[in-house]
This record gives structure tokens, C-alpha cells and sequence, in this order.
């Protein structure tokens, strides 16, 4: 019964994932390659993000749906009410704010519901996808805490599946790795399930075990890496061995078979839109990142600005703001999804990964100076070898819309660049 109600919900998918662990050296190499003006990382290969495309197949969350917005309220007042009609009693707050709400509390009165009610049902499934906003989605640098804001938002359980959690949450890990990016930044808050599974999907040569050997691959992609065994040498690896590895890109979910739940949620995957999670703002810059998409990439103009007051908003202090009247504009563009695709611009389709010369130069023109970060390191291993090739797959597959799934051939290109930049 359980289940079936998280099903409902569209946070099943999401509610199976296990434990996964992070790995410091690999996150540090990530960061120094963001660009915070792009919501892209630079590497030698191209630009490459995060995208919907990503957070459908590794959490298996919608996508298509109303904004996660709504009014922030940090009066006792509105925590009480609101906790008292999604947990039925006074909650259990933070010492430090008075909008979180401690997730070992929920989770106490998650497990102490019988279950022989729809009602009680109801209850257990809220206070589960409660937990999965403070703990996964959401998560802080703690993972202790949830806040209060969501609540709203969970009242009406016929309504919770409306919701695109899918990008909230990857407007959480943008605006994540833009702090995480500043020099004065010690931790970072962010979905590192997300962020990890996606690295290890897509740059083979940096995953903790060969991506071979894992189970067949399944919605939600990254309950294959919960509870994975990592070898030592991997674990011995350090940043500047990183910064060598990250040279080589894949094109993942190959022949897995979609939940017909999520094909309508893949239909706006490579929408060119802005990301919304209440007071956060932030875009995905799926125009930048054409090839990943399985289409040509053309050289660039300005990315979209966010301007900078939205990306260091931060909820401080009394609050009592309606973000979906604030950010109507940004609500306005999401709302337009289904306009902004990709492949209603009618780009080229392109049979590989290798760039074309016009973009490769202009790539080399714009960002050579982070292209080789490696470089800097006198001390840095050796640069490593393409990865070697994978098994077939065996399953069927749902394309999202139709385009060339193909392996990624980045060595090459990494031979052009490197000669390019030679006297």
C-alpha cells in the first residue's frame, strides 16, 4: 500500500535509493571547473552540465509540472499550523533557525504510524518524502533538517505529484556549486547523490568501479551505486589525479527502460529555461550543452544572466514572502517549457562527440586558460588513456525524442586540442 501511494506521489523512484558515498579529492576537482556565469563545468572536451535529462534518469523525478514555489513564513504562527496538519503535532525545531524542522522527529512519527488507514498511510508517505527533501533533494550541510517551507506543498497529497521536484532540485545543486565555487567557502550544501552518480555516468575513467559490472541500469540510475565497494587505489586518488581524469565524456542510460510514468517528464528535458525552487533562481543552459543532447554545437553568444542579487539571496532573518508573485517573470519563462526545446530549433544532428572545427575553435578562444588545469601541477600523474569500450546493451530503450545515442569520443578531440595549443 505503501508503495503504491509513493507511486502516486512520484517520489517512488527517488525513495529506493541507498546509501551513497562522496569523495572530497573528486568534488574539489569539480568545483575549480565550474563556471558560475554558464551553471557549466569547462573541460577539455566542451562545456558539460547537469541537466533535467540527468535528474529524471538518476532520481527517476518529474520534470513537467508547476513550479516548487510558494510563500516563506518564518512566524511560529505558520511553522505550528503547518506542522500540525502534516504531522498532527507542534514540531521539533532547529536551535539555530525556527523554520527547520529536525527530520529525526519526522522520522519517529513516520515509523510510528500503524498503516491501517488511508489516512495513516497518507501521514507515512508525507513524512518519507519530507525526509528525502531535507536528506536528498534538498539537503544542507547537515542533512538534519528540512524547512518548513515545503510543508505547504505536501497538504493536499492529490496535488504532490504536480510539482517539477526534479528541477528544484537541480536549481538546489546550481546554486550549490556557485557557493561552493566562492574562495570562501569551507562545505557545501548539495545533492552530492546527483552530482556523483552523474560524474560516474558520464566520465567513465573517474567512476569508483568500472560501470560494467554494476547491474543492468534502471530508473532511478543511481540506486546501482548505493552501497557500492570502492577499490583502494581509487580511494587513493587525489586532485590532481582527478584534474587529469576529467577528460573523457559518455553519453549514459543506454538501453534502460523507462517507467511510463516519466516518458512526459523526458518530453521537456532540453527545455532552455529557468530552474525554481522559491527564493532560488537559476537556468539551465541546455543550449550549451547541444551535444549531450545529441545535436551539433554551434559556438556561443552571452549566457543568461542571473543577476547576482538572486544568486546570493539566502532565506535570513523574519520572512513573509510570496515567491510565486516575486518571481512571476521566471514563472512566466518556466511555464513557456514546451516552446524553448532544443529540438524545436531545429539543430543538426551530430553521429559522435567529436566537436566541429568552428566550435572547437571557438572553445579554444574562450576558455583555453581553464582547459588544462592540470597543467599548473608539476607534481600530477601522468594523463591517462581513453576508457575502454563497453558491452552492448541488451534492453530496450525509450528515446525521449529521436536522436543518436552514441559513445562518446573524446580522445581524439583531446589530441586535437593539445596540438591546437602548441607553437
Amino acid at each position: 500500500m505503501v508503495e503504491n501511494h509513493l507511486r502516486a506521489t512520484e517520489f517512488y523512484h527517488v525513495s529506493k535509493i541507498g546509501v551513497i558515498r562522496g569523495f572530497h579529492p573528486l568534488l574539489a576537482a569539480l568545483v575549480e571547473r565550474w563556471r558560475l556565469e554558464t551553471h557549466t563545468f569547462v573541460l577539455p572536451v566542451d562545456e558539460v552540465t547537469v541537466t533535467l535529462e540527468d535528474v529524471a534518469h538518476i532520481f527517476g523525478l518529474p520534470i513537467n509540472g508547476e513550479p516548487v514555489s510558494g510563500w516563506t513564513n518564518s512566524s511560529s504562527d505558520f511553522v505550528q499550523s503547518q506542522s500540525m496538519a502534516i504531522f498532527g503535532r507542534e514540531p521539533v525545531l532547529s536551535g539555530n533557525s525556527k523554520s527547520y524542522i529536525k527530520l529525526g522527529w519526522v522520522r519517529r512519527i513516520r515509523d510510528g504510524e500503524p498503516l491501517d488507514t488511508e489516512e495513516s498511510i497518507r501521514k507515512y508517505v508525507k513524512c518519507q518524502i519530507f525526509c528525502m527533501l531535507g536528506s536528498t533533494l534538498f539537503a544542507d550541510k547537515s542533512t538534519a533538517y528540512a524547512h518548513a517551507k515545503y510543508l505547504p506543498l505536501l497538504r493536499e497529497f492529490e496535488r504532490i505529484h504536480t510539482y517539477s521536484w526534479g528541477s528544484a532540485c537541480l536549481a538546489h545543486l546550481y546554486r550549490a556549486l556557485y557557493r561552493a565555487s566562492r574562495y570562501d567557502t569551507k562545505e557545501m550544501d548539495v545533492p552530492l547523490n546527483l552530482l556523483f552518480v552523474w560524474v560516474w555516468e558520464r566520465m567513465l575513467c573517474i567512476a569508483p568501479i568500472p560501470r560494467h559490472t554494476l547491474p543492468p541500469a534502471e530508473i532511478p540510475v543511481a540506486m546501482r551505486w548505493s552501497h557500492s565497494e570502492w577499490t583502494t587505489s581509487w580511494l587513493a586518488k587525489t586532485v590532481a589525479r582527478f584534474r587529469h581524469d576529467i577528460d573523457y565524456m559518455q553519453e549514459p542510460y543506454e538501453g534502460m527502460i523507462i517507467p511510463g510514468e516519466l516518458h512526459g517528464h523526458l518530453d521537456v528535458c532540453d527545455t532552455v529555461a529557468p530552474l525554481l525552487l522559491f527564493e532560488c533562481i537559476e537556468w539551465q543552459p541546455a543550449d550549451r550543452v547541444m551535444r549531450q543532447f545529441g545535436f551539433a554545437q554551434p559556438p556561443l553568444r552571452q549566457a543568461r544572466d542571473i543577476p547576482l542579487d538572486l544568486h546570493c539571496l539566502a532565506l535570513r532573518g523574519l520572512q513573509l514572502h510570496d515567491w510565486t508573485i516575486l518571481h512571476g517573470p521566471w514563472i512566466v519563462e518556466w511555464a513557456n517549457r514546451q516552446n524553448t526545446r532544443l529540438r524545436d530549433l531545429h539543430p543538426l544532428p551530430t553521429w559522435d562527440f567529436i566537436p566541429t572545427m568552428e566550435y572547437r575553435d571557438w572553445y579554444m578562444r574562450s576558455f583555453e586558460y581553464m582547459l588544462r588545469l592540470s597543467e599548473y601541477d608539476p607534481q600530477g600523474p601522468a594523463a591517462p588513456q581513453p576508457p575502454a569500450p563497453q558491452p552492448s546493451p541488451q534492453h530496450a530503450v525509450f528515446e525521449p525524442f529521436s536522436r543518436s545515442r552514441c559513445t562518446v569520443a573524446v580522445f581524439l578531440f583531446g589530441q586535437l586540442t593539445q596540438a591546437s595549443s602548441e607553437p
